[in-house]
């Protein structure tokens, strides 16, 4: 199973479960993430989601011996449509995500982080935007960026490609909480059990008080971000 959900009392578990490769990216991990993404939206009983990567690291980014693979797998042609699924899922989950990064969040598994609503990080761990060293427009990094931080953090991480770890990212308030790297699942979890522990449906309602500033759907938001790569980007605008 490229992805794991385990549903807890009231909160789910829900696990990059690649680890022979990282958790590295492709395109059936990304079809298993939105579905169980999209089961998790839709299960009222639950209140918060924890995402985390198997093996004690968050994901590697593509998995690029599949993407140079030849021949090319199948779901490689259908793979742009699968990754705005999975953004789509986690823009459009109702239910807080707490993310638990162990090691590194690099690239595409940085998108991931940037998704989720609180971000526990182990003291060596890191987050690297780094699309830049390789001439590439970072669309999804940028675009969660643009929704949740102010330019001078996306500036800071996005142009310089840097590997940030976790005080830093603390410090630039892309983390809520920076611990021991061997304490970092059990902190998450623990953050999990005590938003659960809350009145049914609290943490949805203030995370829709939250998004209510942003007036447009996961496509529209998205589409401003990938149009970098096309040439045919439109500033983000306001979104309150």
């Amino acid at each position: 199973m490229e992805a794991i959900l385990t549903k807890h009392d009231n909160w789910a578990e829900l696990v990059l479960n690649r680890p022979e490769r990282k958790n590295a990216i492709t395109g059936p991990l990304g079809q298993a993430l939105t579905r169980c993404l999209e089961e998790i939206h839709a299960d009222d009983a639950l209140q918060v989601v924890l995402l985390r990567g198997e093996g004690g690291a968050f994901c590697s980014g593509l998995d690029l011996k599949y993407f140079n693979a030849d021949p090319p797998p199948e779901w490689l042609a259908d793979f742009q449509k699968i990754w705005r699924g999975v953004h789509r899922a986690l823009f459009d989950c109702n239910k807080p995500i707490i993310g638990a990064l162990e090691r590194y969040a690099i690239n595409g598994g940085a998108a991931l982080a940037l998704a989720c609503d609180l971000l526990i990080v182990g003291e060596e761990a890191f987050l690297q935007v780094g699309e830049i060293q390789l001439g590439m427009a970072a669309p999804y990094n940028l675009a969660w960026l643009a929704l949740r931080h102010p330019e001078s953090v996306a500036s800071r991480l996005a142009m310089t490609g840097s590997r940030f770890k976790g005080a830093e990212l603390v410090d630039l308030g892309v983390a809520t909480e920076c611990v021991p790297d061997q304490a970092v699942l059990d902190r998450a979890r623990e953050s999990c059990e005590t938003l659960a522990g809350y009145p049914p449906g609290a943490g949805v309602r203030i995370k829709a008080g939250i998004r209510a500033r942003v007036d447009v759907s996961a496509d529209d938001w998205f589409d401003r971000f990938t149009g970098i790569q096309k040439g045919t980007a439109t500033p983000p605008g306001k979104v309150s």
